[in-house]
């Protein structure tokens, strides 16, 4: 048991640092890791190193895990067994010098046998578990303490292993959607995908998730000015196992699909643009997610189009919900809601960076073979572009168009197998540790000697003290009263 409390206060500090310092897969901050390196940079690849950013799969805390689960089951399952053959045992005999027990009493009855008897029918009318002998009474009551005692040990090491069950055969993802975009529940539609060494990723739940509409509510007045209110998604699903249905999911609202939870995470706008190139064709079209970057919804995002001719265009824009003049002359936002929305660019040529068969971000450029577009004076080019409006490029190298609005909203999904036996062992756990705790445990023995006299007397087996009027009542109940020769009364 020792070593199991070493493991259990080991594995609490070695969860320390994943509190503390950014998580990778986190789905409310997924660029959390990536700013704290960008803003340590020489302490970041350190940190790396050692799986500080996925402290909870990382190789020296799954190890502590299991030698908790090693040391628990070789702790808990002995003493399970103890504690069961404890819970159906009979009463033990009464001890040899009743006389050191609390609240005893001796003297003599008219009837030995009779007393006896009476003691037996009396303490069974007071749910106590009696056996009776030639010359004894022995009794037990507060045997649910040791039933508790065994719930807690049993659910703690079921609980330990629900929790493991659900990391090795669980997964977790994110996925971004905008409005009217339909969801695939498959591997290859995540967005970010972390499944569990176990996890079936070829037998995900069959399913389809729609995003119809989605609406945010801000604060218009007052100290909490812009702060949001509520915001919610309406969807539509369509699943093999439940069928076509829709939901309106909620911060803590999730949807749930035979086990796999959709959580409303964030939120944010996907300005509608469309570029055309040089030839006047169609190089990119339709919502691109811009990410917020402050409270006011203050947006960034990046448009590639590598067909476009003569040549591959990149637009870096800035989405502002409610545009106005800052102090220093740049636009800024100051309401997150879309009030005066309005889009700003600037534009680059070159190579994009996406024929190398290297992975790259969506929201993010590579800048090492572009070239940014520039006026006639050699300025850097850029616009600034409200709902319906078009700009032209320098050059001959094409336009935007910005066609409307719509929203996106973020999802965080998960399917944890465990939840469930996790959930009901934690709730046996704390039913267990009431009874354990609550439930007061004592014994009570009337023996008659081999000179005729009788004696009671009992035994606490928990820190609550024996109640004395139980034993008078029970003194009654056979004859024996405080005035006999010899009677007693101990204080606990």
């Amino acid at each position: 048991m020792r070593t199991a409390i070493v493991l259990l206060v080991l594995l609490a500090l070695t969860a320390v640092p994943g509190s503390v310092l950014p998580q990778r897969g986190v789905a409310s901050d997924p660029a959390a890791v990536a700013n704290f390196a960008r803003e340590h940079p020489d302490l970041a690849p350190w940190l790396d190193r050692l799986s500080l950013f996925n402290v909870y799969s990382a190789p020296w805390f799954a190890a502590v895990y299991v030698l908790l689960l090693v040391s628990m089951t070789g702790c808990v399952v002995p003493r399970c067994a103890q504690l069961w053959h404890d819970y159906r045992s009979e009463p033990p005999p009464a001890p040899r010098r009743l006389s050191r027990e609390v609240g005893h009493r001796h003297g003599r009855v008219e009837s030995a046998e009779k007393a006896l008897g009476a003691a037996a029918d009396h303490l069974r009318a007071k749910r106590f578990r009696v056996s009776v002998t030639s010359h004894e009474v022995r009794a037990e009551k507060g045997r649910l303490r040791e039933l508790g005692n065994l719930g807690f040990h049993l659910s703690l090491l079921v609980l330990l292993f629900g929790v493991a069950g659900g990391k090795l055969l669980g997964y977790e993802g994110r996925v971004a959607l905008v409005e009217g975009v339909t969801f695939a529940n498959v591997s290859s539609s995540y967005d970010a995908l972390s499944p569990g060494p176990w996890a079936d990723l070829p037998g995900l739940e069959p399913l389809e998730l729609t995003l119809d509409d989605f609406q945010a509510e801000f604060e218009t007045e007052g100290a909490r000015f812009g702060e949001p209110r509520a915001f919610e998604a309406a969807v539509s699903y369509s699943s093999i196992d439940e069928g076509d249905g829709s939901f309106t999911i909620r911060p803590n609202q999730p949807l749930d699909i035979d086990g796999t939870k959709f959580f409303l995470t964030g939120h944010g706008y996907a300005p509608e643009l469309t570029v055309r190139d040089g030839n006047g064709d169609i190089a990119s079209s339709g919502p691109t997610i811009f990410l917020p970057v402050d409270p006011a919804f203050t947006s960034d995002g990046v448009i590639k189009a590598p067909d476009a001719r003569p040549t591959s265009l990149a637009l870096q824009g800035l989405f502002l919900p409610t545009a106005v003049e800052g102090t220093d002359g740049k636009d800024v936002s100051a309401f997150p809601d879309q009030v005066n929305p309005v889009v700003q660019f600037t534009a680059y040529t070159g190579d994009l960076g996406l024929d190398d068969g290297s992975t790259q971000s969506v929201f993010a450029l590579d800048f090492t073979d572009l070239e940014q577009v520039r006026r006639g004076d050699g300025t850097p080019w850029r616009a600034s572009l409200a709902p319906g409006q078009t700009v032209r490029l320098p050059d001959g190298l094409g336009s935007v168009t910005f066609d409307g609005l719509s929203r996106f909203a973020n999802f965080q999904i998960a399917r944890d197998p465990g939840k469930e036996v996790s959930l009901l062992a934690a709730i046996l756990l704390m039913v267990g540790l009431t009874a354990s705790l609550a439930v007061p445990r004592r014994r009570t023995w009337v023996r008659v000697n081999d000179d005729g006299t009788i004696e009671l007397a009992a035994r606490s087996l928990s820190r609550r003290p024996v109640p004395l009027d139980e034993l008078d009542e029970l003194a009654t109940r056979i004859g024996l009263s405080p005035a006999d020769a010899g009677a007693r009364k101990e204080e606990t």
